[in-house]
């Protein structure tokens, strides 16, 4: 039974071990599995073939779980505009794969690298329209572009994808540790992005990112969660990390925050 507001998650890799075990060690857990697919080429990589899904699909309406999708590549077309690029061919492979899931969201990047820093006019009215069109295919596939949630990511300035989600109706993935990780204000952010937000992600910072909530002071945890609890917020909320002592260090962080509050145990 879900005891707080939104659908806390975690990642598939908790456990060193492959995806469906950690699934079944997290099922009872959590209410959603991020699925981490890295490498997806055909015989290799770690994407779960016919009777993992089904198995998958199975915890799952077992145990109230839902699943998110990381999509393994920053999303662009090819250089020519071409729908042809590596990390579109990969993320309908993705897709593919993981459409029985009934995901619920497919969580994903924009690869702006190029015009992050800024550019002319017309080169980055070229680059958001490519992102738009981008966007436009993989959400086909998808079913909706709904069900895509863009993902904001350190290094970027905080509006740089406003432009293209103007123009689209997806929907966002806010990771909170990114914004931690720049030094910005997650709680403005969170007010602006979370009418339309499907995922958030936290993650503590220990030297480097995607560690233990125990690591995030009191009051930017209370924060974060006291937005959360105003907006009502519904949707999954993941903590990004990769190990049992973060996991569960980040899981006793969120109860006693939540606990203090005195609605949720």
């Amino acid at each position: 039974m879900n005891q707080y507001p939104f659908r806390l998650g975690t990642t598939s890799y908790i456990i060193p071990a492959e995806i469906l075990p950690n699934v079944r060690y997290l099922a009872g857990k959590v209410q959603d599995v991020e699925l981490v697919l890295f490498e997806v080429e055909e015989g290799s990589g770690n994407l779960p073939n016919r009777k993992q899904i089904a198995e998958l699909c199975n915890i799952a309406a077992d145990n109230d779980l839902t699943y998110t999708v990381h999509l393994p590549l920053d999303l662009r077309l090819a250089d020519d505009g071409s729908p042809l690029h590596t990390s579109l061919e990969k993320a309908k492979r993705v897709i593919d794969c993981t459409r029985k899931l009934d995901p619920w969201a497919y969580v994903l990047h924009l690869d702006g690298k190029s015009v992050r820093g800024g550019a002319v006019t017309k080169v980055m009215q070229h680059w958001q329209d490519n992102a738009v069109r981008s966007l436009e295919i993989v959400g086909n596939w998808a079913g909706d572009v709904k069900k895509l949630a863009v993902e904001n990511i350190e290094g970027y300035p905080l509006n740089f994808y406003e432009p293209v989600l103007e123009k689209i109706a997806v929907s966002r993935a806010v990771d909170i540790g990114h914004l931690w990780l720049d030094h910005n204000d997650p709680v403005a952010y969170l007010r602006k992005a979370l009418p339309r937000t499907s995922v958030i992600h936290v993650h503590g910072i220990d030297g480097r990112d995607h560690k233990s909530l125990k690591h995030v002071p009191t009051e930017k945890l209370h924060a974060v969660f006291d937005e959360l609890v105003r907006a009502k917020y519904q949707g999954v909320l993941t903590i990004e990390v990769f190990s049992e002592d973060d996991f569960l260090t980040s899981c006793a962080a969120i109860k006693a925050i939540m606990h203090w509050k005195g609605k949720y145990v």
